[in-house]
Parts: C-alpha cells; sequence; structure tokens
C-alpha cells in the first residue's frame, strides 16, 4: 500500500509542472501560470509588483512555492501578506525566493544567496534536496529567462 502511494505521489508531482521539451520559450511567470498549481504564488508576485521583474531578462532562479504550500501556512497569512499594507512585507517574502543568475545543481551546493540578501541553505538527506525546511519536489525546470525549484513549504525570511 505504501509503495503504491508513494508511486501516486510521484505522478503527481511529475505533473505538476510541464515537460521540459526542447528550448524554454515561456518566461518564469509564465512558465508558473501554465502549470496551473502556482495560482496563490503568480497572484502574490501580482500584488508585490515583481511578476513584471520575473518576466525580464534575468536569468533568475525561483524556489516556487506551489498552491499546497501556500496552505500550510497559518489560516488568514495568504490574505493578510496580500493587502496593499503589507506590500513590504510581501516582496520580502517573495524575494527570499529568488536567487540571481541559473542556479542548476542543487545538490553540489551547501547554500545560495537570494536577492532579499538573505542565505538559502540547501541540503541532500537520503538523496532529497532540501531548501531551507522546503523539499525540492521536482528541480531544474527551465523557462526562458531562468529556472524554477519547485517546493513544498514557503520560506520565510529571518525578520
Amino acid at each position: 500500500m505504501k509503495a503504491a502511494s508513494f508511486a501516486l505521489i510521484l505522478s503527481v508531482l511529475a505533473g505538476a509542472m510541464p515537460a521540459d521539451a526542447g528550448p524554454a520559450k515561456k518566461d518564469i511567470v509564465d512558465t508558473a501560470v501554465a502549470a496551473g498549481s502556482f495560482n496563490t504564488l503568480v497572484t502574490a508576485l501580482q500584488a508585490a509588483g515583481l511578476a513584471d521583474t520575473l518576466k525580464g531578462k534575468g536569468p533568475f532562479t525561483v524556489f516556487a512555492p506551489t498552491d499546497d504550500a501556500f496552505s500550510k501556512l497559518p489560516a488568514g497569512t495568504v490574505e493578510s501578506l496580500l493587502k496593499p499594507e503589507n506590500k513590504d512585507k510581501l516582496r520580502a517574502i517573495l524575494l527570499y525566493h529568488v536567487v540571481s543568475g541559473d542556479v542548476t545543481a542543487l545538490v553540489k551546493l551547501s547554500s545560495a544567496k537570494t536577492v532579499n540578501g538573505q542565505d538559502l541553505k540547501i541540503s541532500v538527506n537520503n538523496g532529497t534536496v532540501m531548501v531551507n525546511d522546503a523539499t525540492v519536489v521536482k528541480a531544474d525546470v527551465v523557462a526562458s529567462n531562468g529556472v524554477i525549484h519547485v517546493i513544498d513549504t514557503v520560506l520565510l525570511p529571518k525578520d
């Protein structure tokens, strides 16, 4: 039963992002929109005024939390962050998910400096890549202006 459940989870995760088929034509934001599992992230990027930035030249590396990752936050957190008066806090959180440049082969890194100036800890535990406390469920999704690593938890910067 556990093996069947694990196989089902893997097949769902594999479908979380479009398969890489040749050169990427969509930017990071359009790739996230097309995947259909990053609606909250895209809404947050728009509310924070960062969507156009991540549609820009780049390259960028985005550790992208899924909608399920956002749903793990305490009730009301996302709604509160999306309010105009919390735009600076939302930007700080979102920029903690972005690294300047194309960062692939995460297993070779122990940390990465985010655009908000703080470091992310990268580790590998039993073949699973972790970024802080988030699990990378799909790595190296190539976009025209960078790369996306899908994560299962929203990363929160230090205050």
